[in-house]
């Protein structure tokens, strides 16, 4: 240009330059070309003016996308738009290469795009720089959406801020990867540190707790909302000069704060620091962009997931109280398991009262439903079923007052909530000393108990209607005594029927844990062994109590089953042995320490890996909330350095005259006590006995039936007695019925059928009776058999 002379348009100097102009407006949905870039279009070299669809055609497909989403991080940043795009032909086949750089600007009224800029052709960069400056080659794309993908997955998997902060820290960016991470929070108006990575431990001390006015990049995004990147040391000075001292020990060379933000509210900055310089194209930028995103999303999650367990901590430490003091010859042992969604507290609860008498009460009860009504209804409740018991009313009378409050509450929130709740609940008045147990009911499971040997029987008890259907229900008391080295079980339905059970299946689940459970072989092994006396005894070989059992009875030294001093008697080197082997581990109940380990036991049967093992019959795998009590009243005989006697199994029923339905329980009762007996037709004749003798106690007497069984010896020497007392005068008569007789066999069934039988006069009434003595199998000639 001579001296003088006009100087050239900016269309000759970038036609100069091989740059052309282009104009996109997206609502008119055209794009304006000049004739340079019509040129590198493809096109004619003349200005043109192109449909929105036209100029499509034109690029690659995955690059237009790429357009829109930069041109969109732009407006969102302010910034210039970079983008390469690649032009095809109508073949299909990529022409050449481009470079856009263009300034969009959003209209809100119209709600489009409008952006000016330049285009102009570029070459692929070579192996050397592709690291350093990554084209927009398909293999460079699929690279950053597969890290996008494995990104957003793992952010999504994560359950809390570490894990959050965790999977940050992990994350290896296509070409570039931060290797300093640091997460902003913010609290009133000051800046907080939620976590950082690549960092010694105290050096986040300087950034937390900084006012938000303060001059830092993190402070101005967290205003802004705003990303800031720094690509060098002297640009991070210039533009913070008060914060780049803090900043400078750290070594980096740049720098990336992104806004965390959540629902269009900024929760916090992330920071990315790089220690090789980073020019942050476009491309770099939407990348972060959308990691920034996404740990946005993961950490609102994580916090409110973390908000969640902490208010539902903070619940059950409200509401399920703690066990209280020791009681002497008895311990207690608790569980309470949630369902695992929601808020993971439901209406299942347990409790423990210490009562005026100087006995104590445990409860155990069930709200309907699964969520914050249910659970408050729970708390409401609990704490009435504590004042009516503290004023010291019998258990019967706590339920009616109980049931009555719960009417009265959900009655007058009827409006509110048209669905009236009622709860299951089961009260059980201990006495420490005596083992007495009264039991009120009301529409909750039975409780169940596991004798010293194992035996675990179902122990029914009448009861009401569950709480608050009727504010005038009654409820029967129960009383039964827990024998030293007995387990009583009280649970909710969830322990029953969690994993698609019924009633039935989940019951007989949780009796064959109950029945395997080792209730502690280091313990009895020490009473079996005192100081070492098997050993000086010669019996060689012997590994544990059980064997050492077997060698004893091969010897014929236990012949006489252990009763009276017949042992004693029998010829034999080792009789004076005998005394201290001839008791199963497992016969003096729990070991010390071992009903935590029951309970434990328990609640992995049901909700640990083993559970998936034993589906109930049920298609869907229901779960449910579970709480759940075991009170063991602790065996004499445990830890002493004497014998302990064999155990003696015992259970006692009555059935009233209006209850006929319970001979069924009370057949069952007598199975489940016979449950290892030898000989099959025995147990039979059991049943069939029992039920003849309490009908025929129903139908002939006005007069309630008595129950009680007893199962006294051990280990295939064992005797049956089953008595039966009513309060009638009248004795009964052995017949001789025909045929066709509908009665009167009674008698000749167990004439024929019991070991032994009779009939006693009491003062009150009469006791008949009958005995079965166990015998061996014909294969048990080596000892008996232990289930």
């Amino acid at each position: 240009m001579r001296t003088g002379e006009p100087p050239p348009t900016v269309g000759d100097v970038l036609s100069a330059l091989a740059t052309g102009l282009w104009t996109w407006d997206s609502a008119a949905g055209t794009v304006t070309l000049d004739a340079e870039a019509a040129r590198l279009m493809g096109l004619p070299a003349e200005p043109t003016t192109l449909t929105q669809a036209g100029a499509r055609s034109r690029l690659h497909p995955v690059d237009w996308n790429e357009i829109v989403s930069v041109v969109q991080l732009a407006v969102a940043e302010d910034t210039l738009a970079e983008v390469r795009i690649r032009v095809m032909d109508e073949r299909g086949q990529v022409v050449r290469t481009i470079r856009s750089r263009s300034k969009p600007t959003f209209d809100s009224v119209r709600k489009s795009f409008e952006l000016i800029g330049t285009i102009q052709e570029v070459t692929e960069p070579s192996p050397a720089t592709a690291v350093r400056a990554p084209s927009v080659t398909g293999d460079w794309r699929r690279s950053r959406e597969a890290f996008l993908l494995d990104a957003g997955r793992a952010l999504a998997e994560a359950r809390s801020t570490a894990e959050v902060l965790r999977v940050a820290a992990g994350l290896a960016m296509p070409g570039f990867s931060p290797d300093g991470l640091a997460v902003f929070g913010v609290e009133a108006d000051r800046l907080t540190v939620i976590g950082h990575h690549g960092h010694n431990q105290g050096d986040e001390g300087p950034f937390t707790h900084m006012p938000l006015e303060t001059d830092y990049p993190a402070a101005e995004v967290v205003r802004t909302g705003r990303a800031v990147y720094l690509s060098s040391p002297e640009d991070y000075k210039a533009r913070y000069p008060t914060a780049w001292p803090l900043a400078e020990q750290f070594g980096r060379q740049s720098w990336a704060f992104l806004p965390l933000t959540v629902a269009g509210r900024t929760m916090g900055a992330w920071m990315a620091g790089f220690t090789h310089p980073v020019t942050f194209t476009p491309d770099e930028r939407s990348v972060l962009t959308t990691v920034a995103r996404m740990l946005a999303q993961a950490l609102s999650r994580a916090g409110a997931a973390e908000t969640e367990r902490e208010l539902t901590d903070g619940l059950q430490r409200t509401m399920l109280p703690t066990l209280g003091p020791e009681i002497p010859g008895m311990s207690v042992a608790a569980r309470y398991v949630p369902t695992g969604g929601g808020l993971q507290v439901g209406g299942d609860w347990y409790d423990m009262i210490a009562l005026p008498s100087g006995r104590f009460a445990l409860v155990i009860g069930d709200v309907q439903g699964h969520d914050v009504r249910a659970a408050g209804l729970m708390g409401q409740l609990r704490i009435a079923l504590r004042a009516y018991a503290s004023e010291g009313h019998r258990p019967d009378a706590v339920l009616s007052r109980a049931s009555r409050f719960l009417h009265g509450i959900t009655d007058s929130a009827a409006d509110a909530y048209p669905d009236l709740r009622f709860a299951t609940c089961l009260y059980v008045e201990v006495d420490p000393a005596s083992g007495v147990l009264d039991i009120a009911r009301a529409g909750h499971p039975d409780p169940v108990v596991r004798m010293a040997d194992g035996t675990v029987l179902v122990r029914p008890t009448p009861g009401g209607l569950p709480l608050g259907i009727d504010p005038d229900a009654d409820y029967p008391t129960t009383r039964l005594v827990l024998e030293p080295g007995e387990t009583m079980l009280l649970c909710t339905d969830g322990l029953i029927e969690t994993g698609g059970h019924d009633l039935d299946t989940g019951w007989r689940r949780i009796r064959t844990i109950l029945e395997s459970f080792d209730a502690g072989p280091a313990e009895a092994e020490g009473a079996l062994d005192p100081g070492g006396a098997l050993e000086a005894g010669g019996v060689p070989g012997v590994g544990g109590a059980l064997e050492v059992r077997g060698a004893l009875q091969a010897e014929g030294a236990l012949e006489a089953g252990g009763r009276g001093g017949a042992a004693a008697e029998e010829p034999g080197a080792l009789a004076p042995t005998a005394a201290l082997v001839a008791v199963r581990p497992e016969s003096v109940g729990l070991g010390p320490g071992r009903l935590e380990a029951l309970a434990d036991a328990l609640v992995q049967g049901v909700h640990g890996p083993s559970s998936h093992h034993t589906p109930g019959p049920l298609a869907d795998r229901r779960e449910d909330d579970i709480a759940m009590l075991l009170l063991c009243r602790e065996s004499e005989g445990r830890g002493g350095t004497t014998a302990v006697p064999a155990p003696t199994r015992r259970t006692a029923l009555t059935i009233a005259q209006a209850e006929p339905e319970r001979i069924a329980g009370a057949r069952q009762q007598v199975r489940e006590l016979l449950h290892d007996w030898t000989c099959g037709d025995q147990v039979d004749s059991a049943v069939l006995l029992v039920s003849e003798m309490l009908t025929n106690v129903l139908v002939h007497t006005d007069a309630d039936a008595l129950l009680v069984a007893e199962m006294t010896g051990d280990g295939g020497r064992r005797r049956m007695r089953v008595e039966v007392t009513d309060a009638s005068d009248d004795l009964p008569h052995k017949r001789h019925p025909g045929e066709l007789a509908s009665s009167g066999r009674g008698l000749v069934l167990m004439d024929m059928l019991a070991d032994a039988w009779g009939v006693d006069p009491r003062g009150d009434g009469k006791s008949i009776w009958f005995e079965l003595y166990e015998t061996l199998p014909p294969d048990a000639s080596q000892g008996p058999s232990l289930n």
